[in-house]
């Protein structure tokens, strides 16, 4: 049936025409979506003129207006009729007749009303009264009667709330919240409500009355079309279930699904899911673009008297290279070539982690237009980022979305597509897989101070269910995937070994735990056969408990956290007998022994500074670190304070040290002295390195005790006041038991910052222990560093001292 032939009903027959006219509308199979709704906003609009224009006499100053999704003329089948009758209180009987005329044939056929009767200035003082009238009043249509009292009312509404945005933004933001916190995020619940929920269809009516007060606005890009998926969900629920409901129960999906054309409740899930995940996103940018409005607002008159009336310039402050915040964002330097530096997404999301800021709206889709994808393997730094952004604990989540936004995690991990959005049926779980994953990853960066190998950590927590959508068992799916990711991303033979390992057994502990008797020896060694190494069990272990924290509350407990400690506990005791005593230094090159002499004969440090090179594109991984950054050789004579000085001037100077390593070097033959060598790479924080003769002066300056390193640390540190960045885990400090037979073996694993081998330094220093040899790496955020000490005497320390420096050492840390 054509439109005009169901208006012509309506005409014709009156209420029970439009009855018969609204039923074949909703059981056309070829209308739906807009067009559907559009037509039943019209056909209602139609049978609502002719109730208005029925009597015998036409009313005078009174219109009929509708509002909220009405209003919008987005009619789902069973929403309520939102209406207002307007008037200008001329004539209150007429109107009250008018009124009956209308609700009373709305409620005859069963339609769900939701009316008032009001003045303009009443419809005002209500609206500044309860913002959810003004809100509805926002989206007024003139349905019948007098035309300028609506265009009235709406250009009054309108200019009210404009005028009033700076204090009703902040209310409408905290009714956002308020029911959030009630109703959940709808992009992660099993029977989701598509309009109550965190991104749902009210969330998106927000974001229209913020754009509509002129102050901020919301990413467009998307948001129409995610709406009008939500709302032709909500269309096929109200037909399913013949009910005004919004709440998507699981016994009605695959219906509604069917309704829709949709393979399966899943599909159905996972397009929910991608609407709400646009619409959250688009709140969160706006609502922050608000708070920075509304606080330039507030400041701005101050700062205007205290320049002169000038305009004030935004602050720029580096965070790393081609990265600086800028009023409480992250965004790109002017100097930043996305095109040309395809590490930029992930040096930046890294860096806003770190500093617990969101990553601008306008840097992330720059980035998504202009950067090169990564070579494969990545290059070094590109996993170093990867691993701090998955390291920087809660930040994380908000910084991930971002990038997830705009498509740039899909690019550098094509196989995130397949568990992007996928709901998981299971009562347990309350999360998607993807959101899962990175949660995951948050709980691990808890336990980073807990392994050897962070980074692995790290990884294996955001693949362990990456074969989820994969036909068959995902850890099987996911071992094989995992060791394509791991490789691509450049990681050795040996940690890609490592990390498979970890995705195929991801479960494999607690199950065993939960359903194995653990007095039996096979149960043990079957689990260390499968994972062969002291190192893969602790990472495992670590990996059990972040899995099963981001699963759910109903997941771990004491009871499972004891067992899986006791199955760890015996399986360690079987993989135990190797011994690690300290490695040997290896042979030192040409450049090396001549840079020794060179110490020797001067009396004083001699450097060499050289940039590396990364590794071919298409290189194979091999089982040797890729170098990163610059390798810079120090050979210094042997002396007391040569770790914390060659520290602290590489602090002073900006440059993060990537790894380290200091040992005694043997001279050759006939020539007499001592030297320590330190092989350190190093990469600049931003901006360029500094001259080889500069930090070779600086060094000396600091083996002297003329340049106070201490009080140029603290000096830039008053200058540059901390962020409030992440809550790393605490730093700590262990004693290895029988590591090594010449030697005590303090190991740290703390959060990486400025000057901290410095401190380290220095603290082993005023302990009075002299070191034989140093190891330190820096994964990620996490710095994981070995210090072989010695007394006076050269040998290993007692058992009561080895306790003192290592508490000691970890107060400093902690202080």
């Amino acid at each position: 049936m054509t439109s005009t032939n169901v208006h012509k009903d309506v005409e014709d027959s009156g209420p029970s025409g439009y009855a018969a006219a609204r039923l074949r509308l909703l059981q056309e199979g070829a209308r739906s979506g807009p067009p559907r709704r559009s037509a039943l906003a019209e056909l209602t609009d139609d049978w609502l003129s002719g109730l208005f224009a029925a009597g015998s006499e036409q009313p005078r100053g009174v219109s009929l207006i509708a509002v909220g999704g009405y209003g919008r003329g987005e009619l789902s089948p069973r929403s309520d009729l939102d209406l207002v009758l307007l008037h200008d209180g001329s004539d209150p009987g007429a109107v009250a007749a008018l009124a009956d005329r209308i609700w009373y044939p709305v409620w005859d056929l069963g339609l769900a009303l939701d009316h008032s009767v009001r003045t303009p200035a009443e419809a005002r003082k209500t609206a500044a009264e309860d913002l959810k009238v003004q809100l509805g009043l926002l989206d007024a249509r003139h349905i019948a009667g007098d035309l300028g009292l609506t265009a009235g009312l709406r250009t009054a509404v309108l200019a009210d709330w404009r005028n009033q945005a700076p204090k009703r933004l902040p209310e409408l933001q905290e009714l956002c919240a308020e029911r959030a916190e009630r109703q959940g995020e709808l992009q992660y619940l099993l029977e989701p409500d598509l309009k109550e929920a965190r991104g749902g269809l009210r969330d998106a009516t927000a974001l229209r009355a913020v754009a509509a007060s002129w102050l901020a606005d919301a990413p467009r890009e998307g948001l129409d079309d995610a709406r009008r998926r939500l709302l032709d969900v909500r269309d096929a629920l109200h037909l399913a279930t013949g009910r005004a409901t919004d709440r998507l129960a699981l016994q009605e999906q695959d219906q509604v699904a069917a309704e829709l054309g949709l393979l399966d409740a899943d599909t159905l899930l996972r397009q929910v899911y991608e609407a709400a995940r646009v619409i959250s996103y688009a709140s969160d940018v706006t609502w922050r673009e608000v708070g920075r409005v509304l606080r330039s607002r507030a400041v701005r008159p101050r700062l205007r008297a205290m320049l002169g009336g000038g305009k004030p310039v935004a602050e720029r402050s580096p965070l790393a290279e081609g990265v600086v915040e800028q009023d409480g964002e992250v965004v790109l330097a002017r100097a930043a070539r996305p095109d040309r530096d395809p590490v930029l997404p992930l040096r930046a999301a890294a860096a806003a982690a770190q500093a617990g800021l969101p990553l601008s709206l306008h840097a992330v889709r720059r980035m998504a237009a202009g950067v090169r994808p990564l070579p494969t393997p990545w290059p070094a730094e590109a996993r170093e980022q990867l691993v701090t952004l998955l390291g920087s604990g809660q930040p994380t989540i908000e910084v991930w979305e971002a990038l997830e936004a705009e498509g740039l995690i899909t690019q550098m991990l094509p196989d995130w597509e397949r568990v992007r959005c996928r709901p998981q049926r299971n009562a347990v779980h309350i999360w998607t897989v993807d959101r899962h994953l990175i949660e995951t990853a948050v709980r691990a960066s808890e336990f980073t101070r807990r392994v050897h190998r962070p980074d692995l950590l790290l990884v294996a927590a955001l693949l362990h269910d990456i074969g989820k959508g994969w036909p068959g068992d995902h850890s099987v799916a996911g071992e094989i995937i995992a060791k394509d990711v791991a490789a691509r991303i450049g990681f050795d033979r040996d940690d890609v070994a490592v990390l498979s390992t970890l995705v195929r057994h991801h479960l494999l502990l607690v199950e065993t735990a939960t359903r194995r008797d653990l007095e039996d020896p096979a149960t043990v060694r079957s689990v260390a056969d499968a994972v062969r190494s002291q190192g893969t069990l602790e990472l495992l272990h670590a990996l059990t408990e972040a899995d099963a924290l981001a699963t759910g509350p109903a997941a771990w407990s004491s009871w499972r956290g004891s067992l899986v400690a006791d199955l760890v506990k015996r399986v360690a005791a079987v993989l135990a007998g190797d011994d690690l005593d300290e490695p040997e230094a290896a042979a030192p090159t040409a450049e090396q022994e001549r840079l020794a002499i060179e110490a020797i004969a001067t009396g004083g440090p001699v450097l060499s500074l050289r940039a590396q090179t990364e590794a071919p594109v298409d290189a194979q991984p091999s089982g040797d670190p890729e170098p990163l950054g610059v390798e810079l050789v120090i050979a210094v004579p042997d002396q007391p304070g040569v770790l914390p000085a060659v520290a602290g001037v590489l602090a002073v100077h900006r440059l993060t040290v990537r790894t380290a390593e200091l040992s005694a070097q043997d001279l050759p033959d006939g020539v007499e002295g001592s030297v320590l060598l330190l092989n350190w790479r190093v990469a600049a924080q931003y901006g360029s390195l500094p001259q080889a003769a500069r930090l070779r002066a600086d060094l000396v300056r600091a083996l002297d005790g003329s340049l106070d390193i201490a009080g140029r640390l603290a000096e830039r540190d008053a200058a540059y006041p901390r962020r409030r960045g992440v809550v790393a885990p605490a730093a700590r400090v262990t004693v290895a038991p029988a590591a090594s037979r010449h030697a005590t073996v303090i190991e740290v694993r703390a959060q990486d910052a400025p000057g901290l081998l410095f401190r380290i330094g220095q603290a082993l220093e005023d302990a009075g222990v002299r070191m034989r040899s140093a190891h330190v790496s820096t994964l990620g955020a996490n710095a994981v560093d070995a210090f072989y000490v010695t007394d006076g005497k050269g040998a290993p320390l007692g058992a009561g001292e080895a306790a003192s420096v290592a508490r000691k050492l970890e107060e400093t840390l902690r202080g």
